[in-house]
């Protein structure tokens, strides 16, 4: 008895929300991944360069940049 290959539905051509554009508004309150290093790089150099502060540098930077500074 021969195998029949079973066909499937070619991908649909409609965005998901996840694909859709992103407004204005959401897109301007998300800080980058760079801008947030570049901040939490400004705040390391304020403390004069004490290491050991890395994830607070990076989510006081993260969230200064929510908020527009």
């Amino acid at each position: 008895m021969a195998r029949t290959q079973s066909k499937t539905n070619p991908p649909s051509s409609q965005q998901t929300p996840e694909s859709s554009p992103r407004n204005g508004a959401a897109s301007r309150n998300t800080p980058t991944s760079e801008q947030i290093a570049r901040r939490a790089y400004e705040l390391f150099l304020s403390r004069g360069g004490q290491h050991g502060f890395h994830e607070q540098d990076w989510s006081q930077a993260e969230r200064e940049l929510r908020l527009g500074r």
